[in-house]
């Protein structure tokens, strides 16, 4: 009986101790599971935060894309190496560009424009940083004037080339119509 009574408190005290390591991993798993729990708020703080920002920038970038089509100016970013990056929908009037051709250089895309310089240009734009205009006329007869420019980022870095392109043919009539009337009203 004695034995027994040993036998039994020595398991007694061997469930104490492991009651009480028990406990130890029980609080310890307490605290992780807060620790836990204070991440998931931050991490859904910081989603949120992200989600706002995406939403931002989606109607920013929304915003662009709408400015950007309604001016009916035919613009194309270049890269460095100048090759086609992203351009307006208007492009098709003036350069055969399908949605494929991004990542393309600029002297594999053909264009209706009258202008065997325009990749000499754009390359003098991206080593002199100064822009170039140009009133190039098209294959159909329409004149443009052509703007060649760095492409800066917001930290001030340059990042290729924008080509934007206006059609200023009916402005080049009026101004030639003008010119035949006063030559008229000289003569």
């Amino acid at each position: 009986m004695q034995t027994t009574h040993e036998e039994l408190q020595s398991t007694n005290e061997e469930l104490q101790s492991t009651n009480e390591e028990l406990q130890s991993t029980n609080e310890e798993l307490t605290t992780s599971k807060e620790e836990m729990q204070s991440m998931n708020e931050e991490l859904q703080s910081v989603n949120a935060e992200q989600s706002t920002r995406l939403e931002e920038f989606m109607r920013a970038n929304n915003d662009m894309e709408n400015l950007l089509n309604s001016t009916e100016i035919v613009t194309v970013f270049l890269d460095n190496d100048l090759q086609v990056r992203r351009y307006t929908t208007g492009i098709n009037k003036l350069f055969k560009l399908i949605p494929g051709d991004v990542g393309r250089p600029l002297t594999d895309i053909v264009s209706d424009l009258n202008y065997p310089q325009l990749h000499d240009h754009a390359q003098d734009v991206l080593r002199k940083l100064i822009s170039v205009e140009n009133q190039i006329s098209t294959h159909d007869g329409r004149i443009f004037m052509v703007r060649i420019m760095p492409y800066r980022t917001m930290d001030k870095m340059i990042e290729g080339v924008v080509i934007t392109c206006i059609d200023i043919t009916t402005a080049k009539k009026v101004e030639n119509e003008l010119r035949e009337e006063i030559a008229k009203h000289k003569a």
